[in-house]
Parts: C-alpha cells; sequence; structure tokens
C-alpha cells in the first residue's frame, strides 16, 4: 500500500481544469508505480461519465476509477493546486486538495479510505494539507494521526 508518501505529493501545481488536476493526481500514481498511465484517462472518463461526485468535502476531490482500469497497488497521491479549481460542485468548488485513489479490491482499499477519512475529518488537518510548507510537514501530519 502507498499512501501519501514523498513521491505521491505534489504542492502549488497550476491545473486550469478539473480534468488537467485529475490527470496530474493520477500521474503521480502512475510515476510511482502503483498504477498504469491509462488509471488517469480512466478517472478523467469517470468524470465526464458521472460528474464531479467525488468532491466529497469543500476543496476536497478523491477522483478514481476502477481497479481493473489499471491499478497495481493500493494507493493515494495528493495534488495541492495553486490556484483552486472548479469541478462542477454545487457546495463544494472550488477544489485544492486532490487525493487521487487507486483502489484495489483488497482489504487494503479499505484500510487506506479509513486513514485518508480519518484524516480529513479534522478540519485542522484539512486547513494543514492546504498550507503546508513542504512535503515533509505533510509526512509529520500524517504520522500525528496514525499515532
Amino acid at each position: 500500500m502507498k499512501f501519501l508518501e514523498p513521491s505521491l505529493i505534489a504542492l502549488d501545481v497550476e491545473a486550469e481544469t478539473a480534468e488537467e488536476a485529475i490527470r496530474l493526481a493520477g500521474g503521480l500514481l502512475a510515476k510511482a508505480g502503483a498504477a498504469e498511465e491509462r488509471y488517469a484517462d480512466a478517472m478523467v472518463e469517470s468524470y465526464r461519465d458521472k460528474g464531479p461526485y467525488f468532491v466529497l468535502a469543500p476543496h476536497i476531490a478523491l477522483p478514481h476509477a476502477r481497479a481493473e482500469d489499471g491499478v497495481k497497488e493500493a494507493s493515494v497521491s495528493l495534488l495541492r493546486l495553486r490556484k483552486p479549481v472548479v469541478f462542477g460542485h454545487a457546495a463544494n468548488d472550488p477544489v485544492q486538495l486532490v487525493f487521487a485513489l487507486g483502489g484495489s479490491s483488497s482489504s487494503e482499499h479499505i484500510a487506506m479510505l479509513r486513514k485518508l477519512t480519518t484524516l480529513l475529518s479534522s478540519p485542522d488537518n484539512v486547513e494543514q494539507f492546504k498550507h503546508a510548507a513542504d512535503v515533509e510537514t505533510i509526512q509529520q501530519l500524517i504520522r500525528r494521526s496514525e499515532s
């Protein structure tokens, strides 16, 4: 399981559109070897087909697609956008934090989602994700929440 490891985090990235943000977040999974390149395309297709249903909280999107669309390992990446982007969600736009989920059908997937949900259920943690100066600060936040 690859959960927000340093190689899966990119801060203050420029993206003009929701689709570009999803592709960049999916690209982090591919670069880390957790998903195939085509997985980012599948996430964009899902967004085109179903809309912004994965914008689950103010400023937070969790794009994903099916495991068979190219997931190699349960994984989560984080793309923090320099300027928030509109995804088309009535209540939770604009999005600044894009957590791409590479879900497997295993218990790892559930463990990963539980970990992420725990992290994001704290408004303080969300603020820290938005304003952390660097990847190490985010790593410390994750370690604190696990202990």
